[in-house]
């Protein structure tokens, strides 16, 4: 088993404490809502949506996966950070054994924040990962940080 690590930042103006809660605590309610085209449904099948839960998300039809399971590693909402680990679903394939992300949402000086993700790639055997997939990956959390981001400016009091 091989592992592949990638880092990325991305700033925005929002604040840390509403991004975080509308990306993190409430992506059931909010990502559906926005992104129908993207994801159906986040629904916690196990658990109480804290650590050591278990979150199926199932995706529209169309879409290039079907289901994604998640256990959520860590959820510390004083620090804004979030672990999770994808442990299921078709995202894995028979490529991965599992995927870890971890995010961190910071504050700037202009009263936006930073948010730092690192997310490792838990190969199976001596499989090898392209680099064009781990991009298509990423322009697709970046898309929907993006659409959320929008929401929040366009929404000031929502999540707040």
């Amino acid at each position: 088993m091989g592992v592949i690590t990638y880092t990325d930042e991305y700033t925005s103006p929002i604040p840390p404490a509403r991004l975080f809660k509308a990306l993190v605590i409430e992506a059931h309610i909010l990502i559906p809502k926005l992104l129908p085209q993207a994801g159906k449904s986040i629904e916690i099948i196990q658990g109480d949506g804290g650590a050591g839960s278990i979150r199926q998300i199932t995706f529209a039809e169309g879409s290039q996966f079907s289901t994604v399971k998640n256990r959520i590693d860590d959820l510390n909402e004083k620090t804004y950070s979030y672990k999770y680990t994808v442990i299921g679903g078709d995202a894995l394939a028979d490529k991965l054994e599992l995927i870890v992300h971890e995010v961190k949402f910071e504050a700037t000086a202009e009263r936006g924040s930073k948010n730092k993700m690192t997310t490792k790639y838990h190969t199976k055997g001596d499989v090898v990962i392209k680099e064009e997939e781990i991009k298509a990956g990423k322009e697709k959390v970046l898309g929907m940080y993006k659409v959320v981001e929008g929401y929040l400016l366009q929404n000031p009091d929502a999540d707040a």
